[in-house]
């Protein structure tokens, strides 16, 4: 008899009940993959619209009429249990944290991914909690600040939704490229970014930031509540 696992499994569309935790076959390492021994992973916006299958555009990947990934989740943080004779990135023992993405997965005991798959090694000072909740926010807002915008130093940077996932990792990296910070938030979170590094929080609920007049090098908006036009006014085209 195979091993088996937890996992959460779900068979059709629908509201939270139709997530059961059941008794799954535990996955086998196949030559090119490495089995994580699953310690932490998160419920994040994606995994609860993809459940509902309300979007259609999204069931166009999740599937037309019933979910054919049908255990969810995307990030993880675990450890190497056993490696494929092929492997030579990692090894039996290493800590390790990434995603299961285009796929899922995650909300299970283990995951079997190929050794090519987006992760890296758990950093020791960062526990499996913290480590998996980098994904999806500094993986989205490091590719976009870094190699989209080319982020320099001394630039003025305006982060819109700048307490949320991937916009409290968009302040934190500004500020390590040197940037000068404007975030915006609401007034429950104005601590929040303040205490992230940004020199100058702006609450969305007093004053809209494309009238105040302000322009930057660099707009950051990670909740698309304001039209381009109006946000293209405040980029200091040069």
């Amino acid at each position: 008899m195979n091993a088996t696992m937890k996992a959460i499994v779900y068979t059709k569309y629908g509201s939270p009940e139709v997530l059961q935790l059941k008794d799954v076959e535990k996955p086998v390492a196949a030559d090119n993959e490495i089995l994580i021994k699953v310690y932490a992973t998160t419920v994040e916006a994606a995994d609860a619209l993809f459940r509902q299958g309300n979007d259609f555009s999204a069931r166009l990947f999740t599937g037309p009429l019933k979910p054919k990934f049908t255990t969810p989740g995307s990030e993880f943080a675990g450890e190497i249990e056993a490696v494929g004779k092929a492997v030579t990135r990692f090894k039996v023992g290493d800590p390790v944290f990434g995603t299961t993405a285009p796929g899922f997965g995650a909300h299970a005991g283990y995951l079997s991914l190929p050794e090519s798959g987006v992760m890296a090694i758990k950093p020791e000072n960062m526990t499996y909690e913290e480590a998996v909740s980098i994904h999806p926010g500094a993986f989205t807002a490091l590719p976009n600040l870094r190699d989209a915008a080319n982020i320099q130093p001394g630039q003025k940077v305006l982060i819109n939704g700048a307490s949320g996932s991937i916009g409290t990792s968009a302040v934190q990296l500004a500020k390590y490229f040197g940037a000068e910070v404007t975030g915006v938030c609401s007034a429950a979170n104005i601590d929040l970014v303040k205490a992230l590094g940004a020199d100058k929080v702006i609450d969305y609920q007093k004053e809209d930031f494309t009238k105040t007049g302000e322009t930057y090098d660099i707009i950051f908006d990670a909740v698309g509540k304001s039209s381009f036009p109006r946000r293209r006014r405040c980029l200091d085209v040069h």
